[in-house]
This record gives structure tokens, sequence and C-alpha cells, in this order.
């Protein structure tokens, strides 16, 4: 049976995502690229391919979460987080949309690692649907770490 929660996970993560599209106006197509595994995670759900949607539902906000601390917007974010927490007025809009991705996709990861335990631990399917489910989450994250690279060589990860 389908987990809704994940489905309304990854339609709030989306909708982040167009939201931060707004916001980091220079980097829209980009932010709409990086949305749409979350679409593709909810229409898995809503063709009961539930197996496959939880797998992507853990390695794609990993992903995410590692390339954003790698090219340091964990730290931005966080800091706006903090703000928000002391009352205080964020001033960077696109960095507090993204410290509100990164917590609902740990949200993301802690429920599909959770389903997929109750659901799917013992079948014999684990192997085959993690090992497909990285590639097809690395060459993703892969493609659009390589156009992000390429389109905007100025702006991003420093060396």
């Amino acid at each position: 049976m389908t987990h809704r929660g994940i489905a309304t996970l990854a339609s709030f993560i989306l909708v982040c995502f167009l939201l931060l599209s707004h916001f980091d106006g220079q980097f829209f197509l980009f932010h709409l690229y990086e949305s749409l595994i979350y679409l593709v995670i909810v229409l898995m759900l809503f063709y009961f391919e539930d197996r496959w949607a939880y797998m992507l539902g853990i390695f794609a906000p990993a992903v995410w979460l590692a390339l954003q601390f790698a090219a340091g917007g964990l730290a931005g974010s966080a800091r706006q987080l903090g703000l928000l927490l002391r009352f205080q007025r964020p001033d960077d809009a696109a960095s507090l949309v993204g410290a509100v991705i990164a917590v609902l996709s740990i949200l993301m990861i802690i429920f599909c690692v959770y389903r997929w335990r109750r659901e799917y631990a013992g079948l014999g399917k684990a192997t085959s649907t993690l090992i497909v489910s990285l590639v097809i989450t690395l060459a993703y994250y892969g493609l659009l770490t390589f156009w992000f690279w390429h389109a905007f060589p100025h702006s991003g990860w420093q060396s």
C-alpha cells in the first residue's frame, strides 16, 4: 500500500524547489530539473511502484544533501534556520528555502527507510533495487552537476 506521507513529502520538496527557483532566478532551470526526481517519486507511488519510489526517496535526498554540503550551501541554510528559530528575520530567502528542503529531505530519508524495512525487507529484492536506484540517482545528479559546472563556470562550487 502506498504511503501517502512520502508522496506528500516528495510533493512538498518539489514545491520548495520550484519556490527556490523563484528566489534564485538565475538558476531557474537548474532548480526545475532538481525537482523532477521528486515528481518521478510521486508518480511511482501513484502507479504502485513503491519499492522503487522508496529507494529513490532514500538516495535522491541523500545525494542532494551531500552535494549541498560539498558546495557549502548547507552552512548558509543552517544560518537562516538559526535566525528563524531565534525569532529573527532571515536575510536570504533562497537559503531559508534550502534549509526547509534539507529538513524535508532528512524526513524523506527516514520515512522511506522505515517503509522499505516494513514492506520489502527480506523479500530478496533489496540488492537489485538498491543498485539500479543508486545508478539512476548518481547518473541524474551527475548530469545536473556536469550541466551546472559548464553552464555557470564562475558561480557555485569553488575549488
